[in-house]
């Protein structure tokens, strides 16, 4: 399976977590990132925390719990690769319940590019594959 037909066909909640370049870190509720051609993850990110940190520190952790019974899962092991400017894309990951003008109310959006370096299940040291697109 690939990481995007996983993220297509499983219910779930993510989470992304970054540190600054102190070290000091923090999590937040995110959406399911993009998966491109060439495997990269993109993730929409607003002028918040998160987006800061990864500015200054590239390394972050995308845990994606499932829904149902259990604790199964993924945890991804991202480097951010750079900030891509496609504001088509942009808009098709902005959440469709909001209207234009709540959307620039919520300010700047960003779409960060990430490497995967390594995936594990939810729970212990197993590594998770997923195939390439």
């Amino acid at each position: 399976m690939t990481l995007s037909e996983y993220f297509s066909t499983t219910q779930g909640t993510g989470i992304l977590s970054t540190a600054d370049k102190q070290g000091n870190v923090t999590s937040a509720i995110y959406a399911r990132p993009t998966v491109l051609t060439d495997g990269t993850l993109v993730f929409l990110m607003r002028e918040r925390l998160s987006y800061n940190n990864i500015r200054s520190n590239p390394h972050a952790i995308y845990m994606f719990i499932e829904s149902g019974p259990g604790h199964q899962g993924t945890r991804l092991y991202l480097q951010r690769m750079d900030e891509i400017d496609d504001p088509q894309l942009a808009q098709q990951m902005t959440r469709k319940s909001l209207t234009p003008e709540q959307d620039q109310e919520k300010g700047s959006k960003h779409l960060i590019r990430f490497s995967l370096e390594k995936s594990l299940a939810l729970v212990g040291a197993q590594e998770r594959q997923f195939t390439n697109p």
